[in-house]
């Protein structure tokens, strides 16, 4: 969707003027993940109006490939407005105009499949699944098994407001069980599904993914992850056994998948997870931060790089959208992120980042935003 971002505080009823941007979950992470250096594609639906050929351009001045961006004749291109306010906050106000719109037409036979499975990972969200009943079926279409699909991430992204009718919490956990990779807050888990007990409490209820991200905001993350053996990451489900390997590496004394070589911290692995703190920020806004700690932790996991500096490097993408006013924010460069997720545990606790650090090197940072 496109979207208008406030020209100050206060009531939608009561602000002038808005700056036009982009939005969407799944365009998100591609844009992130484009950013970072990997090759990535959106494939969607949008109007054949000014406001589609905005979101194909910015979306594509990212790097990433739009050439099976479908446009539709008839239907518009979703927009929304959004006052300057936390989302948490009571007075935050979102305006959705997105019925009936090009997004909401997709469907298995409105988008090339070939293409949407062409990549090692295919990333989803709830969001998508909320938007109508062809939504739906192309998300259960795309996550059940199949020959040569890839490895599928899924993003609950729980917005009751989407689902009309009460059965919006059950479709986010089946599709959740049929996903590789699943993100998911400790309170979204709560609101969609009455988990009450913490990060542990929703692993037992989604032991099928073989990655599981609990989000606990400014606290952290818990990161779930099975032994490689026999897991349903295989072959069966279209990942053939090489990629995998190179995926997830082999299993550490505790089960948690390692990449070849590394270790994992005895301070963060533990029967129950693996917990990485997050860094402390000064937030701007909250916006897209869900969405940054995805393609954080999708892009070291691409790398092979071990759960626990996974983690990292979605704390500290979504640092860089945390920073900044908009939904999406550039993350920071690759050996800024190497460096700082390499620091050892002590440091990595007293970093401070705000406004303007991704633009610093990784020494300045270091010095500066440490208290």
């Amino acid at each position: 969707m496109v979207t208008f971002l406030p020209s100050r505080p206060g009531r939608l009823a009561d602000v002038p003027a808005f700056h036009r941007s982009i939005g969407g979950a799944e365009s998100n992470v591609a844009c992130a993940l484009a950013a970072a250096g990997h090759t990535t594609r959106w494939v969607s639906r949008v109007g054949a109006d000014g406001f589609g050929d905005h979101l194909v351009e910015a979306i594509g001045a990212y790097g990433v490939d739009v050439s099976h961006v479908r446009r539709d004749p008839d239907r518009p291109t979703g927009v929304y407005f959004r006052t300057a306010g936390d989302r948490a906050d009571d007075a935050h106000e979102v305006a959705y105009y997105r019925a009936g719109s090009a997004a909401s037409a997709m469907s298995p036979t409105g988008v090339d499949l070939d293409a949407v499975r062409a990549g090692r990972v295919l990333h989803l969200s709830g969001i998508t699944a909320a938007l109508s009943e062809d939504c739906l079926t192309l998300m259960r279409e795309l996550t059940a098994p199949h020959p040569g699909r890839p490895l599928i991430s899924f993003d609950v992204n729980h917005r009751p407001g989407l689902w009309g009718e009460a059965y919006g919490p059950e479709v986010l956990r089946d599709l959740a069980r049929e996903a590789d990779i699943v993100f998911v807050g400790e309170d979204e888990a709560e609101e969609a599904w009455g988990l009450t007990g913490g990060p542990t409490a929703i692993r037992e209820a989604l032991p099928e993914p073989h990655t599981l991200v609990v989000k606990q905001g400014a606290k952290g993350a818990v990161a779930f992850s099975r032994p490689a053996a026999g897991d349903r990451a295989a072959g069966a489900m279209g990942v053939p056994p090489l990629e995998r390997s190179r995926e997830w590496g082999r299993a550490g004394a505790d089960g948690t998948p390692q990449a070849p070589g590394c270790a994992t911290s005895p301070r963060s692995a533990t029967a129950h997870g693996t917990f990485e703190p997050a860094p402390h920020v000064d937030v701007v806004a909250t916006t897209g931060a869900g969405d940054a700690f995805a393609a954080g932790f999708l892009s070291a996991t691409l790398r092979d790089l071990p759960l626990k500096t996974r983690l990292r490097h979605g704390h500290l993408a979504a640092a860089a959208t945390l920073t900044t006013p908009g939904d999406l924010a550039p993350p920071p460069a690759r050996p800024l992120a190497d460096r700082l997720a390499a620091l050892d545990d002590p440091a990595w606790g007293r970093l401070r980042l705000g406004p303007g650090w991704t633009d610093a090197d990784a020494e300045a940072v270091e010095e500066a935003r440490t208290p």
